[in-house]
C-alpha cells in the first residue's frame, strides 16, 4: 500500500516537472536585437566574434533571444557603431572602443593602450583587476553597458612601401592606424588616418596612405596588403592585447530578463577565448605564407620604439592633467600595469625567453 502511494506521488512529481518546464520557458519573451559590426564579413575571425555571441545566446535561451549581425556599413557605418548604440538606433554593436578616442581618450582603456597590457593582462584587469567596474561607470555616460567579447592578441606593426630605419623616416608618413596610437605617432611627425578595415586596401593601393596596420598575418593576408606593400613591421606596440567589445544600449539591456543577461555575458566571455585561440592558430600559418610570397619582416628599430614609448608617456600625463575621467582610470590602470609586469617578468617572461631561443625539440627516428 505504501509502495503504491509512493509511486503515485512520484508520478505526480514527474508529471508536474514535465509540465513545469514548458511553462517556465513560456514566461521568457521572444526578443530580437540587431547588432552592427565595425568589421567586414570577409574578416571571418574578428567579424565572426559577433556571430559567435549571437549563436551562443540563441542556444542558451532556447532560441527566444535572437541577435542578427550586420557587417560594417550595412546598417551603420563601421566607425559609428557606438553612436548608434548610444542613441538606441540599434540595440547592440560589436566594435573596438579605441575607434572613439576622438570623443574621449578614455575609451582606449576598454580596448588597448599603447605599451599597455597583453591579452591575458587585459583580461585580468577587466575581470578581476577593477577594469570592468571603471569602464562600466564611464560607458554609463553614453547609455551603454559593454562586455569583453574578443581579443586578437598582440598585433603586427603595419605595412610600408619603404623601410623604417630611424625616427626621421616616420615624418610625413600618412599611416592608417586606429585608436590612441595615432595621437602618439603624430608627435613624431606621422599623419594618422582612421579608416575602416574594408577601405584600407584601396587607400594603400592608390597611395592615399603610405602605410597601414590592421591586425595580424591572417587578416592582413586576406585584405591583400602584401600585394601593395613589401615591408611588414612588428610588434604593434600600440596593441599588446586589444579587446573587442560588445556594446549594448543601457535601456535595452536593463529590460532583458535575468536569464538573457546571463546568456549574453556567458556568450561574450566565450567569444573572447574563442577569438584568441583562432588567431593564434591562423596567424602562424599565414605568416609562413606571407614570408614565402616575398614579404620582408622587419622589427621596429629600438630607436623608434624608445621614441614612441617616450611620446606615449608624455601623451598620457598630459591627458590625465586635463581630463578627470581619463585620470581616474589611468591612475588605477597604471598601478595594475606596474604590478602585473613584475609578476610576468618572474614566470612568464623567463619561460618565454628561454623556450623561444631554445633549439626545436628533436624527434625520434
Amino acid at each position: 500500500m505504501k509502495r503504491r502511494a509512493f509511486l503515485t506521488s512520484a508520478g505526480v512529481g514527474v508529471a508536474a516537472s514535465t509540465l513545469a518546464a514548458p511553462a517556465i520557458a513560456q514566461t521568457n519573451p521572444e526578443i530580437k536585437w540587431r547588432c552592427a559590426s565595425s568589421f567586414p564579413k570577409s574578416l571571418d575571425t574578428i567579424y565572426g566574434g559577433a556571430e559567435f555571441v549571437a549563436k551562443r545566446v540563441a542556444e542558451l535561451t532556447d532560441g527566444k533571444f535572437q541577435i542578427r549581425v550586420f557587417a560594417g556599413g550595412e546598417i551603420v557605418p563601421a566607425l559609428q557603431v557606438l553612436d548608434a548604440v548610444k542613441d538606441n538606433t540599434i540595440e547592440c554593436g560589436h566594435t573596438v572602443s579605441y575607434y572613439y578616442v576622438g570623443k574621449d581618450p578614455t575609451f582606449a582603456f576598454d580596448s588597448a593602450m599603447p605599451f599597455g597590457l597583453n591579452a591575458r593582462q587585459q583580461n585580468a584587469w577587466m575581470r578581476h583587476g577593477g577594469g570592468l567596474e571603471l569602464m562600466r561607470e564611464f560607458f554609463a555616460g553614453y547609455n551603454i553597458v559593454q562586455f569583453s567579447a574578443g581579443n586578437t592578441g598582440t598585433q603586427m606593426g603595419g605595412w610600408f612601401r619603404k623601410e623604417i630605419k630611424t625616427v626621421e623616416d616616420l615624418k610625413g608618413l600618412k599611416f592608417r592606424i586606429g585608436g590612441y596610437a595615432g595621437t602618439i605617432m603624430s608627435k613624431l611627425g606621422v599623419v594618422p588616418q582612421q579608416i575602416g578595415g574594408g577601405d584600407i586596401y584601396p587607400a594603400l593601393e592608390k597611395g592615399t596612405i603610405d602605410g597601414a596596420e590592421w591586425v595580424g598575418p591572417y587578416d592582413d593576408e586576406k585584405l591583400g596588403f602584401n600585394k601593395v606593400a613589401k615591408y611588414y613591421y612588428y610588434p604593434g606596440w600600440w596593441e599588446g592585447g586589444p579587446q573587442v567589445s560588445f556594446l549594448t544600449n543601457k535601456a535595452q539591456y536593463e529590460a532583458l530578463p535575468k536569464q538573457y543577461k546571463i546568456a549574453l555575458e556567458t556568450a561574450c566571455a566565450e567569444a573572447t577565448l574563442d577569438m584568441i585561440a583562432k588567431y593564434d592558430v591562423q596567424n602562424m600559418n599565414a605568416l609562413k605564407s606571407l614570408v614565402a610570397s616575398g614579404t620582408q619582416l622587419r622589427p621596429y628599430p629600438n630607436e623608434v620604439m624608445q621614441a614612441c614609448y617616450q611620446a606615449a608617456i608624455e601623451t598620457y600625463e598630459a591627458e590625465a592633467a586635463k581630463n578627470e575621467k581619463f585620470k581616474k582610470v589611468y591612475d588605477q590602470w597604471r598601478k595594475f600595469r606596474e604590478d602585473e609586469y613584475l609578476w610576468f617578468r618572474v614566470a612568464e617572461y623567463s619561460f618565454d625567453r628561454f623556450v623561444y631561443a631554445a633549439p626545436p625539440l628533436a624527434s625520434k627516428k
